[in-house]
């Protein structure tokens, strides 16, 4: 957890420098071999000054994650059906957060550290299930708990499927959204039916 400090040019200074190296270090080597010690090194502190900022590694991993989902501040769209393949590769409303910010180079390693999969995975619900799951039931008449049931399968395969594209946009990477949006859409149309 990051400590609460009167925010003044210094701090935001060092607490930038440390999420910085934290992030250089990671795509260098996994989450696991870091250490406090590593990081200080890399941002020219002392460790006392890591101390004085953060508790520990994980309290920089949930800072460096909470930006990186802070700079997903795309519009959001509603889950609305997708009705052309050109609508698919113009419209990634189904798509989830995980891509959005594995577009940045920045955090692609981060992403990409076996180490961290589920608890990256965990935070990206955390921070997404307030708007998708409501976007889901309306698509589908399903109740909040069936509705949170498809948002967490939709999640952990998207996040596995732009993992193993190592979180790039290509043509095989488009092909595979459009064919997963399809999928979703029907099933959605499919509730939306039964209902």
């Amino acid at each position: 957890m990051t400590k609460l400090r009167k925010v003044d040019r210094r701090t935001v200074y060092t607490i930038s420098v440390i999420k910085d190296s934290f992030l250089e270090l990671i795509a260098q080597e996994t989450y696991d071999k870091l250490t406090v010690a590593k990081v200080c090194r890399k941002a020219e502190i002392t460790r006392s000054t890591f101390y004085l900022h953060f508790d520990n590694l994980t309290a920089v991993l949930d800072a460096v994650l909470a930006d990186a989902l802070l700079f997903d501040q795309s519009p959001k769209q509603a889950l609305e059906p997708l009705t052309s393949i050109e609508a698919f590769k113009q419209n990634e409303s189904l798509l989830p957060v995980c891509q959005r910010i594995g577009a940045t180079s920045k955090y692609q390693k981060l992403l990409m550290d076996p180490a961290l999969s589920d608890y990256i995975i965990g935070a990206i619900m955390k921070h997404e299930r307030a708007n998708v799951v409501p976007g889901i039931q309306a698509q589908t008449g399903l109740n909040a708990q069936d509705a949170d049931l498809l948002f967490h399968y939709m999640i952990h395969g998207s996040f596995a499927i732009n993992k193993q594209h190592h979180f790039v946009k290509d043509d095989a990477w488009y092909h595979e959204l459009q064919l997963l949006n399809k999928f979703i859409n029907s099933g959605y149309l499919a509730f939306k039916q039964d209902v």
